[in-house]
């Protein structure tokens, strides 16, 4: 499989391309300065997960060789990734209203639909549901909220590296123990290209990800989900409960924040895994114990989902029920206190 010669050259393309970013931040002052709403208290350049970005969509075309995936999916994966990144690295050099990155957001998971369709039929308690053309707009706002929740929680050093690298490594094993091994190289892409970064990224970070980066993971772990779904659609509630960290912390202080009347779109440390972070006085016990978590706890149950041993919404409830205790204990969306 082509794509096991690929890892090495990715993983030290990222690694490589990262140092030289960081230079690049550092000599032109491209340095996220703490202020009030920050988790880091040093200087840092950001900007670093352009390396991702780019590591990924560089290797992942040579995975046509041999039929690997389809060009379908390489489109929609490009194409979509490419547009969120570009839409992220503007940002992470200016600043762009709220509602053109949302349109722009929206108009990238527009392609990524439009190549791998909508929410397939899916099975819940025994009974089938269709979605039909309502799945396409169910997976329009689940995209754009994947991708944005994924740049909330991109707040401590490496935990949205350490989140992307053992969720895409899960989902690789789930569907090696299935035998769906056509839908292996990309997650695995995506995690060695994630690695290359973590290395600067790690506690103490010498570089950020920025809004490129964290962007480009969270719409590209959503389009994965989805195209695995129209293979097999247990698939979904494994990445659904892979991903449960992310969703559970971000969907819940989001809702908090709404029912407060907050600005949204404004900059706040209100994550559960900030207030933990700041109650442990260390980002690297946090991010280690969310990838333990996902190892652990999240992908035996997503194992559980995708085997069929459990009905996938069941797994799915069960799996984020210590999650919801989680976001609640270390205070997800409750107010900062000056």
């Amino acid at each position: 499989m082509i794509v096991w010669f690929l890892l090495p050259a990715v993983l030290l393309c990222a690694f490589l391309m990262t140092a030289k970013l960081r230079a690049y931040a550092l000599s032109n002052h491209l340095i996220d300065v703490p202020n009030s709403r920050s988790s880091h208290s040093v200087p840092t350049p950001r900007g670093g997960g352009v390396s991702i970005v780019l590591s990924f969509i560089l290797f992942l075309p040579l995975l046509l060789v041999h039929n690997t995936i389809s060009s379908a999916y390489v489109f929609a994966l490009l194409g979509s990734g490419l547009l969120v990144a570009v839409i992220g690295f503007l940002d992470d050099h200016g600043h762009i209203a709220a509602r053109w990155r949302l349109l722009g957001h929206f108009v990238a998971a527009a392609w990524s639909l439009y190549w791998v369709g909508g929410v397939p039929s899916l099975t819940v308690f025994g009974l089938q549901l269709n979605l039909g053309y309502i799945g396409y707009v169910v997976a329009a706002f689940y995209l754009v909220w994947m991708l944005n929740l994924y740049n909330f929680m991109d707040g401590i050093d490496g935990l949205a590296s350490i989140e992307a690298i053992t969720v895409c490594l899960g989902a690789a094993l789930l569907y090696w123990v299935t035998g769906f091994n056509e839908l292996i190289g990309p997650p695995l892409l995506l995690a060695f290209a994630t690695l290359g970064f973590l290395y600067w990224n790690f506690p103490p970070a010498r570089i950020f990800m920025g809004d490129a980066g964290s962007g480009f993971l969270g719409v590209i772990l959503a389009i994965f989900s989805l195209q695995a779904a129209a293979v097999f659609q247990n698939f979904l509630w494994g990445w659904l409960i892979l991903l449960g960290v992310f969703i559970v912390d971000a969907t819940f202080t989001l809702i908090r924040r709404l029912l407060r009347r907050d600005r949204i779109y404004e900059a706040h440390r209100s994550h559960a895994y900030q207030y933990a972070s700041r109650e442990v006085g260390r980002h690297l016990p946090i991010s280690l114990a969310i990838g333990g978590l996902n190892i652990i706890w999240l992908l035996p149950m997503a194992w559980l989902a995708v085997t069929s041993r459990l009905d996938g919404f069941v797994a799915l409830i069960i799996s984020y029920i210590p999650l919801i205790f989680l976001a609640i204990k270390y205070k997800a969306g409750a107010l900062e206190i000056r």
